[in-house]
């Protein structure tokens, strides 16, 4: 009994189950291994010098409008009590930012990848389910109801926290302000606006009607179905703005996708010349010894300015060279001095 319940558990007499199968197994000679150095070494230096060179094309232009120092125009609205403050901020730009023009605000200092932060809030409001809206998930506590016992929605330290100072862009020609238009369409993650994210249902026609019973966040001037009174496709969970806060960063000092210039006159990019940025100042980052910019940007092919990427390719190249040129020197030398005792 005993030799048959073996042969019950011994796999079939295959090729595969037996590994009989054909095998190549690569030799690994001087002859193979230096050449292919070589090869991958030049490849990587030629990928990195392309990536170097491009990256040098793209245009970035940044400023910082905190108001730390007292002669910033923005200093005054650094004080708590300013209340709805703007600040102007007057710069210049010598040539053609070229376009289309990327427009981002930065924050540093900020820690979005703490994880309490991180995983505050509730991920069945954000999908629409209303059944989640007066129960809060526990995750989003202090952030959960408000100090009546009002359920938040949508919950939670991100949302409440979002970003919220505005800019208006100006072009000052001949002493006259031309504005810039800003566009906010399609800035967030198409991800995030077509799977992730989803409004609830209106009810009885009314989008509104679908919050009855909850308050917005506590830090947030408007709720959510109203914030973008021009335009009702860009209200609650599916605001570009919020979107694009959501995704948090990775790293305490990180930029985000404010708007993008690619219409009318600026189609082509900014003409050089004087500008005026009106800064609609509401969001405090002093508290934690934060610091606030705005950066323009260009893109290219490999994406935006990354210098790194090119330098990293072109060490790796550098150090296949090297290494391969020690390697011949090596197998040079070991292999004639073996040559020379054979005979």
């Amino acid at each position: 009994m005993k030799n048959e319940g073996e042969a019950a558990k011994r796999p079939d007499n295959t090729a595969f189950t037996q590994q009989r199968l054909p095998a190549w197994q690569p030799i690994l000679s001087a002859g193979i291994v230096i050449p292919s150095f070589l090869l991958i070494g030049l490849a990587f230096i030629g990928i990195g010098i392309g990536l170097f060179l491009t990256s040098q094309t793209i245009q970035v232009w940044e400023m910082d409008y905190t108001g730390v120092e007292k002669d910033s125009p923005c200093f005054r609205c650094t004080i708590l009590s300013n209340q709805n403050c703007t600040c102007e901020v007057i710069f210049s730009l010598s040539t053609l930012f070229t376009g289309p023009v990327f427009f981002y605000y930065g924050l540093s200092n900020y820690y979005q990848n703490f994880r309490k932060y991180g995983v505050s809030k509730d991920y069945y409001q954000l999908a629409g389910d209303t059944g989640y809206f007066k129960n809060p998930e526990a995750y989003c506590s202090p952030y959960a109801y408000d100090s009546k016992k009002n359920p938040i929605v949508p919950c939670g330290a991100i949302a409440n926290s979002i970003f919220n100072d505005t800019f208006e862009l100006y072009q000052i020609i001949n002493g006259t302000k031309k504005q810039v238009p800003l566009d906010g369409k399609g800035i967030s993650w198409w991800t995030d606006y077509n799977i992730k994210y989803r409004n609830p249902s209106p009810v009885n026609g009314s989008f509104a009607k679908s919050f009855d019973g909850t308050v917005k966040p506590i830090n947030w001037p408007k709720p959510a179905y109203e914030l973008d009174l021009t335009d009702p496709n860009n209200n609650g969970f599916l605001n570009q703005d919020f979107l694009v806060w959501m995704r948090r960063a990775a790293l305490p000092q990180f930029r985000k996708l404010y708007r993008r210039i690619t219409d009318g006159d600026y189609a082509a990019g900014l003409p050089a010349g004087n500008y005026s940025l009106k800064v609609h100042y509401n969001y405090p980052v002093l508290s934690f010894d934060g610091r606030k910019k705005v950066v323009f940007s260009n893109v290219s092919w490999m994406g935006g300015k990354n210098d790194f990427l090119g330098i990293a390719y072109l060490v790796v190249g550098s150090l296949c060279v090297i290494m391969s040129v020690v390697m011949l020197v090596v197998y040079a030398k070991f292999k004639f001095s073996d040559d020379d005792e054979a005979r």
